[in-house]
């Protein structure tokens, strides 16, 4: 009913698309977005957004629907041309490139997806993903607009669902649980990535907007955009040399990564492909 009414809003204020199925309209509005308290000093200072009406995907972009745009376009993925992708394997002490690493074999030959097609597509590159999503007739989230959903209309908050990472020790994600890298006690079900669902939805019905895989957005990144940032749906930096990825992964533990919160803001070269990393697409509704 809650996402019925937002639906509703939007077109009485006459949005002038309807909401594609698999999204969740998202109603315009004002909020608080960085850190209070920020982790890292990119996370502030706090400013004030104003967000249009937008829609989101529910879940992240999988497999299934990836494998679809490869099939009607015969896209070639950045790690399939350069041969290798970044790949965190268990049992392995750091990141490692590794030849033959893409998204049909995530961690490198042998490891496959027949079993995984609704699981986020991964070994995708902020090129990759741009192209899916134009090909979808969509694009890429801008940051502002995945904190504003990421927050789920609640008010700086540190997770999608409040300030406690395990409400009653119960985890609300996939994320490292346990001293990394030797121990990974599973506490989620999931060493890797978890099937796109496996967790509540936050506010606003969207899952896994943290943990389970980073996701791309629309921006460049600049450590020090927050300062001057527009107020009224910022568009990120004109240029730069690194992408934003937001919401932290499987691989992310309170010691080691601790991204998956709301203000962290991650970034990576456009062409880089990890078995972390996915996204999921938005198009406006105004």
């Amino acid at each position: 009913m809650k996402h019925a009414l937002f639906t509703l809003i939007l077109v009485l204020a006459g949005a002038s698309r309807p909401v594609p199925e698999g999204m969740v309209a998202v109603e315009g509005g004002t909020f608080a977005m960085g850190a209070n308290r920020p982790h890292y000093e990119d996370e502030g200072p706090v400013h004030e957004v104003t967000i249009d009406a937008f829609a989101i995907d529910r879940y992240e972009v999988t497999n299934a629907q990836f494998e679809a745009f490869v099939k009607a376009t015969g896209y070639r993925t950045d790690a399939e041309k350069n041969g290798s992708g970044w790949v965190f394997r268990k049992g392995a002490k750091d990141w490692g490139k590794v030849v033959g690493a893409n998204w049909r074999e995530p961690e490198g030959p042998g490891s496959g997806i027949a079993d995984r097609s609704n699981y986020p597509a991964v070994q995708v590159s902020w090129n990759d993903a741009a192209a899916y999503a134009k090909w979808a007739g969509k694009r890429l989230p801008t940051e502002a607009e995945w904190e504003y959903a990421a927050r789920g209309g609640r008010t700086q908050q540190e997770y999608p669902w409040g300030d406690n990472l395990k409400p009653d020790g119960i985890a609300r994600t996939n994320y490292w649980q346990g001293s990394w890298p030797e121990e990974n006690r599973l506490e989620d079900g999931f060493y890797y990535t978890a099937p796109v669902g496996s967790f509540p939805a936050n506010d606003f019905g969207l899952h896994e907007m943290v943990g389970n895989v980073w996701e791309w957005c629309a921006d460049w990144y600049d450590e020090n955009y927050y300062g001057n940032s527009p107020t009224l749906n910022p568009p990120g930096p004109g240029n730069g040399d690194l992408r934003v990825a937001r919401g932290g992964s499987w691989y992310c533990g309170a010691k080691h990564c601790g991204a998956y919160r709301n203000a962290y803001r991650g970034r990576s070269p456009q062409d880089a492909s990890f078995n972390n990393v996915g996204f999921r697409c938005a198009v406006s509704l105004h």
